[in-house]
C-alpha cells in the first residue's frame, strides 16, 4: 500500500468536478486508501490558483499550483495524475507521466493518431508504469447490471451490440466558440467517431475485448454536415462565426466493427442535431435482447411470449444488480453522472495505492482512443474497411 498523491492537469469543468469527488475521498475516513490532491495545473493561471486554493480549503493539503504540465510532472510529491485537458493533449501528457514513473489516468476523448496510441503502449511496457482510461460509463448502474447478466449467461452467446454518443451539443459548441473550447476545433477540422468511448467502453467488457476477443476491422460512414450551421443561423445574431463556417464533422457518423470471435458492433456519433441524450445501448444474444432507449428487455423462456419487459423491474425481480452497485447503494451513492464518476475514481485510486493493474488498462486505453483516427481514415477512403490494430501484441488471447 502506498499513499496516493494526485496531480490534476486541467481544472476546467470536468477537472473541477473530479476534484470535488477526490475531496470526499481525502477526508472520508471510510475510504480505504490515503488520498491527497498535492498539485493542480492549468495553462490559465487564475484557474490553477483557484483550483489549488479550493483543494487547500476542502482537504487541508498544501496543494501547489502549476501553469504547465511539465512543471507538475517534475513535482516529487506526485505519484499519479488525472489528465482532464483538451483531447489532443491526453496521450502526450500520459506518455510524459509514465516516463517519470507517474501513473496517468486519462479522461475521455479520441486520439489524434493511431501512432500515438502505439507509443502509449510502448512507453507503458518499457517503463512498467500502468495507464488507466477514466471511462465512467463502465461503472454505470445499468452497464454493470448488463455485465453481471452477460457473465451469468442470461443473454446466451452475444451476437450483436450497438452503442454510441447521441447528445445535442449545438448550444455548447456555438456558445463556447470564443472561449477556445476544444470540441468545436475537432468538429471543424475532423470527420469521424469523435467520442466513441462512452458507449464503446462498457460494450468492450461485455464482448471481452482484449480478454479473449478483439476488434479486427471497422468501416465508418459520415452524413453531410448541416446541424451547426442551421442552428446558428436561427438562434444566434447575424455574423456568428458558425453560421457560414465549413464544418467537416458529419451530423451522424456510423461505424461498424467486426470482432475476432464473430460478433458485430454498431457505433454512432450524433451531436449536432436535435435529439434527447442516449448512448444507443442494444445487446442481442442467442437467448434475448436489451434496448436502452425504451428501457426494455426480452429473455426467451423467461419473459412473456413476444412481450417486452421493463429492464429495471426485471433486474430487481431476478436479482441481477451488480454486487459493486448493490454495496454502493447501501453505503450511499455519490454525485457525478448518477454515481459512476466516483466508482471509476475509486478504481484508479485502488490501483495506485495497491500498485496493481487498473481495470481499464493501457491496451483498453489505446484501443478506445484509436477508434477516432481509424474511423477518420475509413471515411477519407470512401468508407473503406480499415484494420484495427491489436495493441496487446497477442496478449488478448490469454488475458
Amino acid at each position: 500500500m502506498q499513499k496516493v498523491n494526485i496531480g490534476i492537469i486541467g481544472i476546467g469543468g470536468r477537472g473541477h468536478s473530479l476534484a470535488r469527488l477526490i475531496y470526499d475521498m481525502s477526508v472520508n475516513k471510510d475510504f480505504p486508501y490515503d488520498v491527497d490532491i498535492t498539485a493542480i495545473c492549468d495553462i490559465r493561471q487564475n484557474k490553477a490558483e483557484s483550483g489549488a486554493e479550493d483543494a487547500r480549503q476542502n482537504t487541508g493539503t498544501a496543494t501547489k499550483a502549476y501553469y504547465n504540465a511539465d512543471a507538475l510532472l517534475d513535482d516529487p510529491n506526485v505519484n499519479a495524475v488525472i489528465i482532464a485537458t483538451a483531447w489532443q493533449d491526453h496521450v502526450p501528457i500520459a506518455i510524459k507521466a509514465m516516463k517519470k514513473g507517474i501513473r496517468p489516468a486519462m479522461e475521455c476523448g479520441g486520439a489524434s493518431s493511431v501512432e500515438e496510441c502505439i507509443e502509449l503502449v510502448r512507453v507503458s511496457r518499457e517503463t512498467g508504469v500502468p495507464c488507466m482510461f477514466l471511462e465512467n460509463c463502465n461503472y454505470g448502474r445499468e452497464e454493470m447490471a448488463l455485465l453481471n447478466m452477460c457473465e451469468q449467461g442470461v443473454f446466451g452467446e452475444l451476437i450483436h451490440v450497438q452503442c454510441g454518443y447521441q447528445h445535442d451539443l449545438r448550444v455548447l459548441l456555438a456558445d463556447n466558440w470564443d472561449a477556445g473550447d476544444y470540441r468545436i476545433f475537432h468538429h471543424i477540422h475532423r470527420n469521424g467517431e469523435l467520442y466513441p468511448m462512452h458507449g464503446l467502453g462498457p460494450m468492450m467488457k461485455l464482448l471481452k475485448i482484449n480478454n479473449g476477443n478483439r476488434f479486427t476491422s471497422l468501416v465508418s460512414m459520415s452524413s453531410k454536415a448541416r446541424g451547426l450551421n442551421e442552428w446558428a443561423k436561427e438562434n444566434r445574431p447575424m455574423g456568428h462565426p458558425l453560421q457560414n463556417k465549413t464544418i467537416l464533422q458529419g451530423d451522424v457518423v456510423t461505424t461498424l466493427l467486426k470482432c475476432q470471435n464473430g460478433e458485430t458492433l454498431q457505433l454512432s456519433h450524433d451531436s449536432t442535431l436535435p435529439r434527447p441524450y442516449s448512448r444507443n445501448g442494444h445487446v442481442q444474444g442467442t437467448k434475448g435482447i436489451w434496448k436502452e432507449d425504451n428501457q426494455s428487455i426480452y429473455i426467451e423462456g423467461v419473459s412473456p411470449h413476444d412481450t417486452w419487459e421493463n429492464f429495471h423491474e426485471f433486474i430487481e425481480k431476478h436479482g441481477y444488480e451488480h454486487p459493486m452497485w448493490d454495496a454502493y447503494i447501501k453505503s450511499g451513492v455519490k454525485e457525478g453522472h448518477g454515481g459512476m464518476d466516483y466508482l471509476v475514481l475509486c478504481e484508479f485510486m485502488k490501483s495506485v495505492a495497491t500498485m496493481s493493474e487498473p481495470p481499464i488498462d493501457v491496451y483498453d486505453s489505446a484501443l478506445l482512443k484509436s477508434i477516432t483516427p481509424l474511423s477518420e481514415k475509413s471515411i477519407a477512403l470512401g468508407s473503406h474497411p480499415v484494420e484495427v490494430p491489436d495493441f496487446s501484441g497477442g496478449k488478448y488471447i490469454a488475458r
